[in-house]
């Protein structure tokens, strides 16, 4: 079981004051939207993760037409920063993907599933550079994640979101399954947390064990 966040993020590093109620959002590509999604939904002051597309040339994309479009599967992220400051996410999202490959993420390949960070003033993209760096550092090994100005963010189809807690029954390659448990097999079989802490170790705040 994936322990909360919230017993974790006080231990990551560059903590900012904020003032109360200070809902921010911002955007992030980390591969599979449903798996950031999960993920950072665990974060105290996190009030809405959405998964959609971002980044691309296509007006309205769908899920189906994201191929040679340029977008990514990415999240936009609200949160109060009285809570949880921009730099704590930006740390927890190196330490959530692979930002060493530049061809996509675990079992996923392509353009839409690369990893980026999408910056909407000076200080943020200050602040993603300064983690960027960070994150190298403490990885030993070059990271490719770019950092880029903030697109237009299209929300994806409403089946996308909060796929990993739905409780529909689907087919699947090994039949019937409910919504949940195919997440889970997925996740699983497509080697993220096991990638993650093999290169994080126990700095991967939302990896199986940790």
């Amino acid at each position: 079981m994936l322990k909360p966040l919230a017993l974790t993020i006080a231990l990551l590093p560059f903590a900012q004051t904020a003032a109360a109620d200070d809902i921010q959002t911002t955007v992030l590509a980390g591969g599979c939207f449903w798996c950031i999604e999960s993920d950072f939904e665990k974060v105290e002051g996190v009030s809405e993760v959405v998964s959609g597309y971002t980044g691309g040339t296509t007006v309205n994309p769908v899920y189906d037409t994201l191929k040679g479009s340029g977008h990514y599967e990415a999240v936009e992220i609200t949160y109060d920063a009285d809570t949880v400051s921009y730099d704590q996410l930006l740390y927890a999202f190196f330490r959530s993907v692979d930002p060493t490959d530049a061809g996509g993420q675990f079992c996923d390949r392509g353009d839409a599933y690369r990893t980026a960070i999408f910056v909407s003033n000076p200080a943020e993209r200050a602040a993603a550079e300064a983690a960027k760096a960070a994150a190298q550092r403490d990885l030993g090994q070059r990271i490719v994640t770019p950092i880029l100005d903030t697109a237009t963010f299209y929300e994806a189809e409403a089946y996308h979101q909060d796929y990993y807690k739905g409780e529909s029954r689907i087919v699947t390659r090994r039949g019937i399954k409910i919504q949940s448990e195919a997440y889970a097999f997925y996740r699983n079989a497509c080697g993220r947390d096991q990638r993650v802490t093999e290169l994080w170790g126990d700095a991967a705040p939302f990896a199986s064990g940790h």
